[in-house]
């Protein structure tokens, strides 16, 4: 039988609620003999303990209870705001790597091999979801926090002393990658135990975590490389990485575990048409993405349009705008729906790219830059509640998640080192415009094919909830 956790005088709950046995949104076509009818709390009744199994109703399929917030929800939103705050604010903060990593101070390579840097820490943080969710669904989350935080902190300290290439990509790339990937996805998972209605709200205030990340850890590692070096400038990064990573590590915990172990994969989402189809559509999006993520700050550096120090803070400039974008749309999602408004944010985000074809002024640049960042953090906020959205057994959340955004990854391999060889190699021509091309095209056909996608879904309709 469910158990309800005792609550306050205030009404707030000191534990979330058991769901471990409550039914989820699908058919229970897989009742045992046991089951009896439930109310409409979702709680199994006992006036009808002596009735016969055949002639019990089957239960109606029902929707995980959420309390909708409570102080101990929205401390998992804190919790998961300094997740993202180290795993896509991490991420967000690569262009700045980028622009130091090509002046040659620590090792020489092309634009295309440095990109791989940020791209394999971006793809392992998505695609080691596949792993984390599963682990997520069978109740292991505290393992997950210990070991994703360790490997985060303990990758940037070695790559402190990195001298080379190749140690830059396995301490960057692969260790903080993966570390970040533990965590990644079972902060997300988590956030739909506590909020039901103001899901959007919870999962836009966590995402904003990313954009602080990428604000700060710019300015931390610019401000410090030229006072300390690199080594210490690193370090540094580090530090804060463990002290903001031991918020969740204590704090965070899962509202309900599914009643069964889950597959590593969901093999019905290969089916799930709509699931797949958004899947397909969001990872070329990524590409578009990774394109203006990777290549801004060094674009306005290597053209001359801004000096050293205004390159290296066009991405806290991004990250800055891209907090209210994670924000503010997810906050209207929850009236609007998350598909009325990441179609048109792909569309106005593949136009901003293709702007950068004619932009000459440092105030261009720092315009479309400002815009981009406000309007492509519809890409990763809303991505999360959509997948919430298309998927109908909630129990399968870290699952369908991981699946999800494995996919994605590979937009951000594409869009990264794809961009660095469309780039080219020669400093005194280097192909900017095919590279804005490239990533404009790939969003700008994100949005169509999401406004297609939406049309589906809704069977036509326009002003409808989606």
């Amino acid at each position: 039988m469910a158990t309800v956790a005792p609550r306050t005088a205030n009404g707030v709950a000191n534990d979330p609620p058991d769901f471990s046995d409550a039914p989820t949104a699908t058919t229970l076509t897989d009742t045992d003999d046991t089951t009896r009818p439930t109310d409409h709390t979702g709680i199994k009744t006992t006036d009808d303990a002596d009735v016969p199994t055949s002639e019990k109703p089957a239960a109606p399929p029902q929707k995980l209870p959420a309390p909708n917030g409570g102080v101990l929800a929205w401390i998992q939103v804190a919790a998961s705001f300094c997740i993202f705050f180290n795993t896509w604010g991490v991420l967000n903060t690569f262009g700045v790597f980028q622009t130091y990593y090509e002046s040659g101070a620590l090792f020489q390579e092309s634009s295309s091999n440095i990109s791989w840097i940020g791209a394999m820490q971006a793809y392992c943080v998505l695609v080691v979801g596949l792993a984390s969710g599963p682990i997520y669904d069978r109740g292991y989350f505290r393992a997950l926090l210990v070991t994703g935080s360790f490997l985060i902190v303990f990758g940037f300290m070695m790559l402190s002393i990195c001298t080379t290439y190749w140690q830059a990509l396995l301490a960057q790339g692969f260790c903080v990658g993966i570390g970040a990937g533990l965590i990644f996805v079972p902060s997300l998972a988590v956030l739909p135990a506590y909020f039901s209605t103001r899901l959007g709200l919870a999962i836009g205030l966590a995402a904003s975590g990313s954009s602080l990340g990428g604000i700060i850890y710019p300015f931390v590692f610019y401000r410090l490389l030229g006072q300390v070096g690199f080594p210490w400038a690193v370090r540094a990064v580090a530090f804060i990485a463990l002290g903001t990573l031991l918020i969740p590590s204590a704090l965070m915990r899962m509202g309900f575990r599914p009643p069964k172990p889950r597959a590593v994969l969901d093999w019905d989402a290969f089916t799930d048409w709509p699931f797949a189809l958004f899947t397909v559509i969001a990872t070329i999006g990524f590409i578009g993405l990774y394109v203006m993520l990777f290549y801004v700050s060094y674009f306005a550096f290597a053209t001359g349009i801004a000096g050293a120090d205004m390159a290296f803070y066009l991405v806290p400039i991004l990250n800055a705008a891209s907090m209210f974008g994670r924000t503010l749309p997810n906050a209207l999602a929850d009236k609007t729906g998350p598909f009325n408004l990441l179609a048109p944010g792909a569309i106005i985000c593949g136009a901003l790219t293709y702007s950068l074809i004619g932009v000459r002024s440092l105030g261009g640049v720092v315009v479309v830059t400002f815009l981009y960042g406000f309007f492509s953090g519809v890409f990763i906020a809303l991505p999360p509640l959509c997948f919430f959205q298309l998927t109908a057994d909630k129990s399968k959340m870290g699952t369908r998640m991981g699946m999800g955004f494995a996919c994605l990854g590979f937009g951000v391999l594409i869009g990264g080192p794809g961009g660095g060889r469309i780039l080219g190699t020669d400093l005194d021509d280097l192909h900017w415009t095919k590279l804005w091309a490239f990533g404009g095209s790939a969003s700008m056909a994100s949005g169509l094919l999401l406004c297609a996608l939406r049309l589906y879904l809704s069977k036509g309709k326009l002003w409808v909830k989606m």
